[in-house]
């Protein structure tokens, strides 16, 4: 498998034996290289080596075997023309550059335990499956790894909210607004809540702000949910549509199945033209909130349901409004909020809490949400720092080479 070759060479998994071309030159890994993402060009950039005692600098490229080097038409691409080495675990043939330069080539086994215990990071049947090295990993690798986590999980949650900015014409007011609604949905409806945004006219909305009746008909009529609320709500919708030229979403969208009375779709929607009405759902105010209490009185709610809505909006919010225009204040502000609130209940946190992995704040759940996701449910073992111990950890003094360095990368 060509993943765990690549994690052999990036963690320098290497065997005590000197290493050797296959035209015999000895080979000395000063450094692997930076890892390359994305799909296009050679797998490491910026690696040194040592041949027979020279030092090159260039890019690496790896393979099950070399002669899928002429599979992937490396032959013809220039991008490749500055590999210095080529990996692989089978040398079936040599190879060369688009300008006919014969690239050295580096048997590399990869340590049958490693196809082990990766083999058993796949298949087990305990979810998760690392969890026997969960109780023996020291308190300051598990800061670090759930620190990075929670960064990530609030990335993604900016991009999201960067996406819907994007889509509204680079209006951050709507951007947030159509992020609030879609979370105001709870969970099961938070898809339609998000169609909902998409079609509501938030600037016809705009002229009308003052008049909450008028603000109820637009939410409600835009939502086609107008035969669940008062029959008074029709004509002013008729109106209002005439008017601005409304098309109204498919209610067929939204689920009312195993949904409680308080969390019924036009419930929320009227809430929701409330909070709007009294200008509580503007990005402005939000930003000028300095706690999770500040919060609370914006949304006029408190307990889980202020928890949810504030972890998934108002924090993201925050934090990616200050990372797009660089105030720094504003994601440090974000991150002393989700540290504020005592960690989230679920079945998540609670399946790592039963392995020995507890956490006292939302930052420390949301981290333990972005790994289970991100990293487990993908089977991404390979990126993750916790399947880095399992896989490395019992074994790495006895196979790690000291003359290339000991002490593994991560």
């Amino acid at each position: 498998m060509e993943r765990l070759l690549h994690y052999t060479w990036r963690h320098k998994l290497l065997p005590l034996a000197p290493l050797r071309t296959t035209d015999g030159r000895e080979v000395e890994i000063v450094s692997p290289g930076l890892y390359n993402e994305s799909d296009a060009g050679p797998d490491f950039f910026n690696a040194k080596i040592r041949l027979d005692g020279m030092t090159w600098a260039g890019n690496v490229e790896l393979h099950t075997k070399a002669s899928d080097w002429y599979r992937h038409r490396h032959d013809t691409d220039t991008a490749y023309d500055n590999v210095i080495l080529h990996v692989v675990e089978v040398a079936d043939m040599d190879v060369e550059t688009s300008q006919a330069k014969r690239i050295p080539t580096l048997v590399l086994p990869v340590p049958e335990r490693l196809r082990r215990d990766y083999g058993e990071l796949l298949n087990a049947d305990r979810y998760p499956p690392c969890h026997k090295i969960i109780p023996s990993l020291s308190t300051l690798k598990i800061h670090s790894w759930l620190g990075a986590l929670q960064t990530e999980r609030l990335e993604r949650k900016t991009q999201a909210m960067a996406e819907r900015v994007k889509a509204r014409n680079g209006s951050w007011e709507d951007g947030y607004f159509a992020t609030l609604a879609r979370n105001y949905g709870f969970g099961i409806n938070g898809e339609a809540f998000d169609t909902w945004a998409k079609v509501m006219p938030m600037r016809a909305a705009d002229h009308h702000r003052d008049n909450l009746f008028q603000v109820e008909a637009m939410f409600i009529g835009q939502a086609g949910l107008l035969d669940r609320v008062d029959g008074r709500y029709r004509s002013e919708y008729d109106y209002l549509r005439r008017k601005f030229g409304f098309e109204p979403m498919d209610a067929a969208q939204w689920r009312y199945l195993r949904t409680r009375p308080q969390n019924f779709p036009h419930v929320r929607l009227l809430q929701l033209a409330r909070m709007y009405h009294e200008h509580r759902t503007g990005l402005s105010a939000l930003l000028a909130c300095k706690d999770v209490k500040d919060i609370g009185r914006l949304y006029g709610m408190k307990g889980a349901r202020l928890e949810l809505l504030t972890i998934n909006t108002a924090i993201p919010a925050i934090f990616a409004y200050g990372r797009h225009h660089a105030k720094e204040q504003l994601c440090e502000r974000a991150c002393d909020m989700l540290e504020s609130l005592k960690a989230e209940d679920n079945n998540i946190v609670r399946m790592w809490a039963d392995c020995g992995l507890k956490v006292a704040d939302a930052g420390g759940s949301q981290a333990l949400i972005q790994l289970k996701k991100e990293y487990c449910d993908r089977k991404d073992c390979l990126r993750c720092r916790f399947g880095y111990d399992f896989l490395t950890g019992e074994y790495r003094n006895a196979f790690f080479s000291e003359d290339t360095g000991g002490q593994a990368d991560m």
